[in-house]
């Protein structure tokens, strides 16, 4: 198995609301999990990167936070998507799809 990588500058934030888009609320243990699941296991999200990710976009409007109770019974701060995070994860989707494609075509003619 491949070592994992740390996950790539730019993407947490988009990688972080689009799990809670797709899981609904989390605390930053289940992101964590749900993101380096989601990669095959092949990223790690490091928790010195992802609260800190996690506070910007709180403070942005794009998430809320509230304290509540984790599966096994301990108090953790759980994280939501806003309006205003759905659009902006709808803004940044896109933006990453025309990169993607414009490095695609780059990719493709390496060996041409």
């Amino acid at each position: 198995m491949p070592d994992k990588k740390d996950v790539w500058q730019g993407t947490l934030a988009l990688m972080i609301m689009t799990t809670l888009e797709t899981m609904g609320p989390q605390h930053g243990y289940g992101i964590a999990r749900r993101i380096e699941r989601t990669s095959g296991d092949r990223l790690l999200v490091n928790y010195g990167t992802l609260y800190p990710a996690l506070l910007k976009l709180e403070q942005e409007g794009h998430v809320e936070s509230e304290w509540g109770v984790s599966d096994n019974n301990r108090r953790a701060k759980y994280y939501r998507l806003t309006r205003a995070g759905r659009k902006q994860l709808e803004r940044q989707t896109r933006e990453w799809e025309q990169t993607t494609a414009i490095l695609a075509r780059f990719l493709g003619t390496a060996g041409a």
